[in-house]
């Protein structure tokens, strides 16, 4: 798998932590380096550590399903997708969610950073479908998520809710996308 696909793969699932980061940022009253360094060290983490689990956790199964590898990649890829963006909408047709009520203790944090890394824990999977550098990927998903939960928890701050559902419709199509790829890739070489 090539930087690019991985960057996109990347930038797709740190939407989910940038919306919560921008959510964050609202929630801050007084938004110092020391609460943006929190989220983003907090969400950097759990979307690299979830897909380093997903993969060994894959790799057990990855010889036994060589054959449907892609088209295993093309459904996580689209469910986690399509689930972002389904959400997204249904976050912005709800009054309630307009509100951007949001707790920032540590706590919930942690919970945050535990729960937006949850669809990367898949991705993981479909990594080791298609045999991609593991400590690669998770380096680069890493690294984009905490400068995206950085920046968001500033544009939180300035910008209020705006940005939080149509980061996560762009993310999620972002990760169909990648499916749809992988699995046209796949299917023309073999």
């Amino acid at each position: 798998m090539g930087f690019l696909t991985l960057f996109l793969i990347a930038l797709g699932l740190s939407m989910d932590a940038f919306a919560v980061s921008v959510s964050n940022g609202i929630c801050y009253q007084n938004t110092r380096l020391r609460e943006a360094f929190a989220n983003a060290v907090t969400f950097g983490f759990f979307q690299a550590l979830m897909p380093l689990i997903g993969y060994y956790a894959g790799r057990t199964v990855a010889e036994a399903v060589a054959a449907v590898d892609h088209w295993i990649a093309l459904i996580l890829l689209s469910f986690i997708g399509g689930r972002m963006i389904w959400q997204a909408v249904k976050d912005m047709r709800d009054p309630e969610n307009q509100k951007c009520k949001t707790s920032c203790a540590p706590r919930d944090l942690l919970v945050q950073g535990i729960a937006t890394s949850i669809d990367a824990l898949a991705v993981g999977v479909s990594f080791a479908m298609v045999k991609t550098d593991i400590f690669s990927a998770v380096a680069l998903i890493g690294v984009v998520t905490f400068i995206c939960s950085f920046i968001g928890v500033y544009m939180g701050k300035a910008f209020g809710c705006v940005f939080r559902e149509k980061a996560e419709i762009f993310g999620g199509s972002m990760l169909i996308l990648i499916g749809v790829k992988i699995f046209v890739e796949q299917w023309m070489a073999g």
